[in-house]
């Protein structure tokens, strides 16, 4: 048979008039379509807020003026030298003596790691409006790349409901994209590396992402990359390989900022006192500056603050609840065999559950993406567990999301009484701050789904086994 006419066969009207493949098709591009718009619903929105908002790329502002310090051989680390550059180049702050303030706390004060200015540097050497207008439009293609990595595995397993997450993602990206912080980024590049390395598809690729995404912030991704290496198998070389590319650019970069601010790892330490400070910006108790902002911190600790606001309180609750499920995960995927979808739902787990135990805000949280495959393997099985995965990945996304947030601070504002007795400050946490709870009751979800896939393989390994051993003792018994 020539290639003409296998090809004419495979293109037969009979193929091309299918309901079903033509069904497919429509539902699949539809679902791009979606996409599509809610991208450009972020990408728009948050550009207008970008531009217009006295606080408009401030996050990236701030580790792209540490970087010029650096290029400058001027120590970013002192607060005091990082504002007498932003303001000698011609930065402004808000006209707002109380928005001025949270400027100079939130964003002049640098907590940045010294491999994030290594690698934003090249950006520091360009003008401002230039590096700025870069950095948009990276920050806008990784997530779009990585929401259409998502749903590319996802959509096989449930089309429409991974279609719905995603867009509800996608819709509610605005501010991590009008303040240009590097979550977005780091959140991006560790999607599409998680895609590669479980599709077994562009590999170094993956690792390369996920070392940026490393070096960039290490608390969002870092037990991601810990998975991979407790997974063992080819996985553990990915995150070997990971670690080596990250060796290979953190090591200058620690060279270079020692060399230019020796007492940078003490200042860096008293930069972080100052902005967990009670009552400063990354306080996550009632009295932080942010409590009634949409960008609240969402670790334990604001829910347990809400109880009792006391450091040596809510950070042990955080650490203990936290550390007991994730020591149990970790423990799971030493001792159980590595599938895939195994492997989704362990991941579903770690990024709700990597949330809690240290500082992190609803832009972390965008990494919430990688739970979406989880849920749509669920949803293809149906059953009880559908609806509940549905319920709590769709909270999640919620509760982490951009104009919820708003509206809930917005209520909250108007409510002011209410907090003063503890069953006040629980409605509180409850109904304004549901974030924590929320994504608790997620990581858990999920992680007991893992336990319960493992457990169900483990056994059918030891019965495979047992049938093994039995059909050779038979086997020799014949024998002899």
């Amino acid at each position: 048979m020539t290639a003409q006419t296998s090809s004419a066969m495979q293109l037969s009207p009979d193929h091309i008039s299918n309901p079903a493949v033509l069904g497919t098709g429509s539902k699949h591009r539809k679902a791009l379509l979606c996409l599509l718009f809610s991208s450009i619903i972020f990408v728009a929105w948050g550009g207008f807020i970008a531009v217009h908002s006295a606080s408009g790329m401030g996050a990236f502002k701030a580790v792209f003026y540490a970087a010029r310090c650096l290029l400058q051989h001027s120590d970013p680390y002192n607060p005091a030298t990082l504002q007498q550059l932003y303001s000698a180049e011609g930065g402004t702050f808000p006209s707002n003596p109380v928005d001025a303030f949270l400027f100079r706390r939130a964003m002049l004060v640098c907590v940045n790691l010294p491999s994030s200015l290594f690698l934003i540097a090249p950006l520091a050497l360009l003008p401002w409006k230039v590096a700025a207008l870069i950095w948009m439009v990276l920050n806008a293609v990784s997530l779009m790349v990585a929401a259409f990595a998502v749903w590319s595995i996802a959509k096989d397993q449930a089309l429409r409901p991974a279609t719905l997450l995603i867009c509800l993602l996608l819709c509610n990206a605005e501010l991590v994209f009008a303040l240009g912080n590097l979550a977005g980024l780091v959140a991006s590049l560790c999607t599409i590396a998680v895609c590669c390395f479980l599709e077994d598809r562009y590999a170094s690729f993956g690792v390369f992402c996920l070392a940026i995404s490393l070096v960039l912030k290490p608390h969002d991704s870092g037990l991601v990359w810990l998975y991979f290496l407790l997974a063992g198998g080819v996985h553990r070389k990915r995150a070997l390989q990971t670690l080596g590319v990250a060796a290979l650019l953190t090591l200058p970069a620690v060279l270079w900022v020692s060399h230019v601010a020796p007492m940078w790892l003490q200042e860096i330490r008293a930069n972080l006192r100052l902005l967990s400070a009670h009552g400063s910006v990354n306080d996550p108790g009632p009295a932080s500056l942010t409590f009634h902002s949409a960008d609240t911190v969402i670790s334990l600790q604001a829910f347990f603050s809400l109880i009792r606001d006391d450091p040596r309180f809510y950070n042990l609750a955080s650490y203990l609840i936290s550390g007991a499920l994730l020591c149990a995960g970790a423990v799971r995927v030493l001792q159980s065999r590595y599938t895939k979808t195994n492997a989704w739902c362990a991941i579903a787990a770690i990024t709700a559950l990597s949330m809690l135990p240290v500082y992190h805000r609803a832009y972390d949280a965008k990494l919430l993406l990688l739970a979406i495959p989880a849920c749509a393997l669920l949803w293809r099985e149906g059953g009880r567990l559908k609806w509940i995965a549905g319920l709590v990945t769709t909270l999640a996304l919620l509760c982490t999301a951009d104009v919820p947030a708003t509206i809930l601070m917005n209520m909250m504002t108007s409510m002011k009484g209410g907090s003063a007795s503890l069953w006040g400050r629980l409605l509180t946490a409850f109904v304004f701050h549901p974030a924590p709870l929320i994504l608790l009751a997620t990581g858990s979800f999920y992680l007991w789904i893992y336990f319960r896939y493992t457990a169900h393989e483990n056994r059918e390994a030891v019965t495979t086994n047992d049938t093994l051993g039995a059909a050779v003792t038979a086997v020799s018994g014949t024998s002899l």
